[in-house]
C-alpha cells in the first residue's frame, strides 16, 4: 500500500493528509521520514521566532508579522514589561484581541512557571483549560526536566519544546 503524506505546520498545529494507492509499502519510510523532517523545521522556525519584548528592538520587533514601526516603537517605549499581561495590554490598545493574540506567537514575555498567574498562562499560544490546569498542578518545578517530563504527558515532544519558548524558571 502506498501511502502519500503532506505536512504543514501551521500556528503551532501538524495537518497531515493521507492517500493510499496500490503501490509499494517502501514509499511509507520516505514519506514518514519527509513528515519527521518537516515537523522538526517548523518547531526550529517557531523556536527561533519568538522575540523577548523586555530586550528585543523596534527593528526587530518591526520585522515581525503583525508588527508595524508604529507598533514596535510603542512595544519598545513600553520595556521593561513586568508580565506578558502587560504587554497584553500595550498591544491591545491599539490592536484587536485576535491581532494581539498572533503577534504573541512571535513576541513574548516568558512566564515563570512557578508564579506566574492563570492569566499569564493563558496567554501562551496555544494554551488549552486543561493544559493551564497541568501547568499549575506541577508547580512547583525544581527544573526544566520537570516540566519536560510532566507536560510531556499531555502533549508531544516537540510541543514541549515550543511551550518552552514561552516559559522560564
Amino acid at each position: 500500500m502506498r501511502k502519500l503524506v503532506l505536512a504543514a505546520a501551521l500556528s503551532g498545529t501538524m495537518l497531515t493528509l493521507a492517500a493510499c494507492s496500490g503501490a509499494a509499502d517502501e514509499t511509507t519510510d520516505a514519506a514518514e521520514t519527509a513528515e519527521v523532517e518537516a515537523t522538526e523545521d517548523a518547531a526550529a522556525v517557531q523556536t527561533a521566532a519568538v522575540l523577548d519584548a523586555n530586550t528585543a528592538t523596534a527593528e526587530q520587533l518591526a520585522g515581525t508579522e503583525g508588527v508595524s514601526e508604529e507598533l514596535a516603537a510603542a512595544i519598545v517605549a513600553g520595556q521593561p514589561y513586568a508580565s506578558v499581561t502587560d504587554l497584553n495590554a500595550k498591544l491591545l490598545e491599539t490592536l484587536s484581541a485576535e491581532e494581539a493574540a498572533a503577534v504573541l506567537t512571535s513576541v513574548f514575555v516568558s512566564v515563570n512557571l512557578n508564579s506566574g498567574t492563570e492569566e499569564e498562562i493563558r496567554l501562551i499560544p496555544g494554551m488549552t483549560d486543561k493544559m493551564v490546569h497541568e501547568f499549575e498542578e506541577y508547580r512547583p518545578y525544581a527544573d526544566m526536566g520537570v516540566f519536560d517530563r510532566e507536560i510531556g504527558k499531555y502533549v508531544d515532544e516537540a510541543e514541549v519544546e515550543r511551550f518552552k519558548n514561552y516559559v522560564t524558571l
